[in-house]
């Protein structure tokens, strides 16, 4: 029977970021640690995998729509694969399955739910309580290569190493909190063009960052990550069918309020 709880729980992780648009990471992490009792290693090497897995499908609708900002998607994503290694090398060295590491995934995990519940909260403020998103501005090709310079030259490399490194350590990175810290990287580029691009460079690094999960540190549980991808599939596509009809502010609302509560909890606060 537990493996219908996978399957389960999975489906509703896969309905919740295809319905909000919040990251897998954010929501499968905490769901293996506090409702499957998996340990922190464990839990961040198989949902790396699976939030790979399940963003793939949300790449190839951006791409089929021209939605994808390639340039931006080539800067962040060499750079956070050079954190992904860096990070993957501490832990192979430390030991993943160490206390000291075990410890220490807990506390940035607990700091990056956190920062994505805020982020949550501001995309919620910013957007107004609108229940429909407003669809991008088509730019001219000019106007588009213009919106995809950075503000700051060094920013992509800088962003993309941390976000590589964290990813790897936490299995959270992109999702709300990369979404907003692209939009001050890039500040000309449509939000529908940020989302697609928070996409698309997070699912190589989060599969890159769990294949090394499996073959260096033997953090993944393969049997659990095929449960759980038998409910998100069907789950995401779901929740991204119903998302123009449900009032995804307050979802995304009352999404902040827990994972801001699952962060203070794993800080040991309460």
């Amino acid at each position: 029977m537990i493996e219908w709880a996978y399957v389960a729980g999975g489906a509703v992780v896969g309905f919740i970021v295809g319905l909000t648009g919040v990251g897998g990471g954010s929501l499968m992490t905490p769901l293996l640690l506090y409702g499957f009792g998996v340990s922190p290693s464990v839990a961040v090497g198989t949902d790396l995998l699976f939030a790979g897995l399940t963003k793939g499908v949300g790449v190839w609708s951006f791409a089929r729509r021209g939605l994808v900002p390639w340039r931006v998607v080539r800067d962040l994503g060499g750079a956070s694969v050079a954190g992904v290694a860096a990070m993957l090398l501490v832990l192979h060295t430390v030991g993943a399955a160490s206390k000291e590491v075990e410890q220490a995934i807990r506390v940035a995990l607990g700091v990056m739910l956190l920062l994505t519940a805020m982020a949550t909260a501001i995309k919620v403020m910013q957007a107004g309580w609108r229940w429909r998103a407003t669809p991008a501005p088509v730019l001219p090709p000019a106007d588009d290569e213009t919106a995809q310079r950075p503000r700051w030259r060094w920013a992509p490399w800088g962003f993309g190493a941390a976000i590589g490194a964290l990813v790897a350590l936490t299995s959270v990175g992109a999702g709300a909190v990369g979404v907003v810290a692209l939009m001050a990287i890039y500040p000309r580029l449509p939000m529908a063009r940020v989302v697609a691009a928070d996409v698309t460079y997070a699912v190589p690094v989060t599969l890159i960052a769990g294949l090394g999960h499996a073959a260096l540190l033997g953090t993944v549980d393969w049997a659990l990550l095929g449960w759980l991808l038998l409910g998100s599939w069907p789950g995401i596509w779901l929740g991204s069918r119903l998302v123009q009809h449900a009032p995804v502010a307050w979802l995304r609302t009352a999404l902040s309020a827990m994972l801001g509560w699952v962060g203070i909890k794993l800080l040991g606060v309460v």
